[in-house]
């Protein structure tokens, strides 16, 4: 007889198994819980040592001191969350062990009061996924090891949709009343075409079917937290508006309303008020390119007012390299810095990248919702004329 894993018959147990998804949460309830929240600020995280959520997540390279200690960090300038990427490759691997380490980080990420936005799935830079050893980084270039999940290659095979299931199912399911987790995210930016790679037609299609499945088996485990899919492109996200078919199934399918905004903050408050009438709490879980406009100067005070939750891309600059722009991948920065980093909140050694923007950081933090208070002002030293 073959040998058969134990991760493949969940697999089929849990396809095969007759499912009636929870409902989307009404206003109310969104309400709720995000009245239960303090007013959110964080960042996307990958430790400094990880080029992508493979290497942050294999056994061979967890490294649960290096996250200890960034998180603390993240807790010393008033951050509460991280958006936080897993990969359904992991699960395929090792779903046991993967859940381990997902408790381990939730116990750390608790010590330091922090409670993390998980993302499952994810159709950014790389189509390709590989376990393993992960190639280093490209010199000069921005996320040259970023990962998508699944890869083009398991979008276009039904047949490994039953592992998917299992993958959504199994680490919601086992993490669907802790009180650590903030939320799910099911797919990053699910219509993004990572046009520097080819050989992906067809993928918009696939991704919005199977992110219609992805949101029911989400549900079908449900969690006590939210799931959500983030909107990122298009003109228009009001109700009824002009949105493309994969918008409006991101923000007529997600318990909470979340969103990317790389730009200057008239776009980025406009972006809000597009969203307002959806009446659901509103989470910004991308944000800050200091070359493209963004900036936490710009974006946070906006947010702060309108309550609506932050979280940046990066915080310790490492592996992933996104200090350095996105045109690094036409022009890779190997003969000099940029003239200001693009990403990230930290140099390598902990210390502010601009001390002023983790001076902002931790006085919105320590304000009540929805206040923003003044900026301190320099004490003004008096002049002395000559005599």
């Amino acid at each position: 007889m073959k040998h058969i894993t134990a991760a493949l018959l969940a697999s089929i147990a849990l396809y095969a198994a007759p499912a009636e998804a929870r409902d989307r949460w009404t206003e109310a309830q969104a309400k709720a819980w995000y009245d239960r929240q303090p007013w959110l600020v964080g960042s996307n995280y990958t430790p400094a040592s990880a080029i992508n959520q493979l290497e942050m997540w294999q056994a061979e390279t967890w490294n649960p001191a290096e996250i200890d200690r960034e998180l603390g960090m993240a807790q010393a300038i008033g951050m509460n969350t991280m958006r936080v990427f897993l990969h359904d490759q992991l699960w395929e691997q090792d779903a046991e062990g993967f859940k381990r380490r997902i408790d381990e980080f939730l116990t750390i990420a608790a010590k330091h009061r922090i409670k993390p936005l998980f993302v499952l799935f994810d159709s950014c830079w790389d189509p390709n996924p590989k376990l393993g050893p992960q190639h280093p980084p490209i010199p000069g270039v921005h996320n040259s090891g970023w990962v998508q999940g699944p890869g083009i290659a398991g979008l276009r095979d039904k047949r490994r949709y039953p592992a998917y299931k299992a993958y959504v199912q199994g680490v919601i399911g086992a993490f669907a009343r802790d009180e650590r987790v903030l939320g799910w995210d099911l797919w990053n930016e699910p219509d993004n075409g990572a046009d520097q790679y080819k050989g992906q037609e067809g993928k918009e299609p696939l991704v919005r079917a199977l992110l219609a499945q992805v949101f029911q088996w989400a549900r079908d485990a449900d969690p006590s937290q939210p799931v959500t899919s983030g909107v990122w492109i298009g003109e228009d996200w009001t109700p009824g508006g002009k949105g493309s078919p994969m918008e409006k199934l991101q923000l007529s399918q997600s318990d909470v309303i979340t969103f990317h905004d790389y730009n200057w903050p008239e776009t980025f408050e406009r972006r809000i008020n597009q969203l307002i009438p959806y009446n659901r709490p509103i989470l910004c879980t991308e944000y800050m390119a200091r070359g493209n406009g963004s900036t936490f100067d710009g974006s946070l005070p906006i947010a702060k007012r309108y309550n609506v939750a932050m979280m940046n891309w990066g915080f310790v600059d490492g592996r992933t390299q996104t200090r350095l722009p996105w045109d690094s991948w036409q022009k890779p920065y190997v003969m000099a810095e940029p003239t200001i980093w693009f990403h990230e909140v930290l140099r390598a050694d902990g210390t502010p990248y601009r001390q002023a923007e983790v001076d902002l950081i931790k006085r919105l933090a320590a304000a009540p919702k929805g206040v923003v208070p003044a900026t301190p002002t320099a004490t003004m030293q008096p002049v002395r004329g000559r005599r």
